[in-house]
């Protein structure tokens, strides 16, 4: 009796530090979400302050809603909310359907030699520096020494374009770099899933005459989706945001193109440079934020009322 508590009592004590030990592991990812994501909360109030420096943050009084209007009275107010929503919506989307493509591809890849190097070059453009992406995407696109211009156009005969003045270019321009450099992130998400499938169910199909097509179909797509809506969601969060350095850095700043590359944070951006008014730009952080939040609970209240079991809450 005396040797099975102690067994027991080792047992629980093992479980105990198996669960300290994953909570230590978890520390530094709870430290950078907390000091990253929630103490600058606490900064929401300059939004609704008339900053004076001299003053002081919390010394400064208070101007209500002001600081939002310049977000919608601008001349650009529509020009930048439509840039910024639908270019996430293009990414959200293609990005989904590209991540589960190459995820698939990852799939039927029987070496694992290869299947690690393709995994690796997918990922690469996920660690270059946007302002890098910046310099190859001038490299080919430069009206100068560009390699579409000098390389191509010029052997088949045709007129130089000179794209950093021609808008109608860029939004595909920007969706395939977004899509060039993000879909590693994706597809490694979606390929785990991928191959957390039950073999069993692929080797039923197999002898009721299922080919590979039909798998996919009835079988890998299925139950990938809990992970689809789950990345969506969490995309959709940010549908009011964008990457700073792919509208701005990207197109080298041409204000030719502000009407096809300019965005809520682009405009941001350059007013805080403009006027110096921190005011404004914590105003847009904060609607940014709450829209983000309230499309959230929208899609997922959708999701919920069609599939319930994949909902977020």
């Amino acid at each position: 009796m005396k040797v099975e508590k102690d067994a027991l009592y080792l047992k629980k004590r093992r479980r105990r530090w198996r669960i300290t030990a994953l909570d230590f592991m978890a520390l530094p990812g709870i430290a950078y979400l907390i000091i990253n994501n929630y103490i600058p909360m606490g900064g929401m109030f300059i939004a609704f302050k008339n900053i004076d420096y001299g003053k002081g943050i919390f010394g400064s009084d208070w101007c209500g809603f002001k600081n939002f209007k310049f977000l919608f009275r601008s001349s650009d107010a529509f020009i930048i909310v439509r840039n910024t929503l639908l270019y996430n919506l293009a990414f959200i989307i293609l990005g989904c359907i590209m991540g589960i493509i190459v995820g698939l591809f990852l799939n039927e890849v029987r070496s694992k030699v290869m299947k690690k190097t393709y995994q690796t070059i997918i990922l690469l453009p996920q660690l270059i520096s946007i302002i890098i992406v910046a310099y190859i995407v001038y490299a080919f696109f430069s009206n100068e020494a560009g390699f579409i211009n000098n390389r191509i156009l010029e052997t088949f005969g045709a007129e130089k374009v000179n794209f950093y003045n021609t808008p109608f270019y860029w939004p595909f321009i920007l969706i395939f770099v977004q899509i060039w450099k993000t879909i590693g992130y994706d597809s490694i998400i979606f390929f785990s899933s991928i191959i957390s499938v039950d073999r069993n169910l692929y080797e039923a199909a197999t002898i009721d005459g299922a080919n590979r097509f039909a798998q996919i179909r009835y079988i890998t797509l299925p139950l990938i989706k809990p992970i689809a809506i789950t990345l969506v969601l969490m995309k959709v969060g940010r549908i009011f945001y964008s990457d700073f350095g792919l509208f701005y850095q990207v197109p080298m700043n041409s204000g030719a193109l502000y009407s096809v590359t300019n965005t809520i944070d682009t405009y941001v951006y350059r007013a805080l440079m403009n006027f110096n008014d921190i005011g404004m730009s914590s105003a847009a952080g904060v609607f940014q934020s709450i829209v983000g939040f309230v499309v959230i609970l929208a899609v997922n209240g959708i999701v919920r009322k069609t599939d319930r079991e994949n909902a977020l809450f």
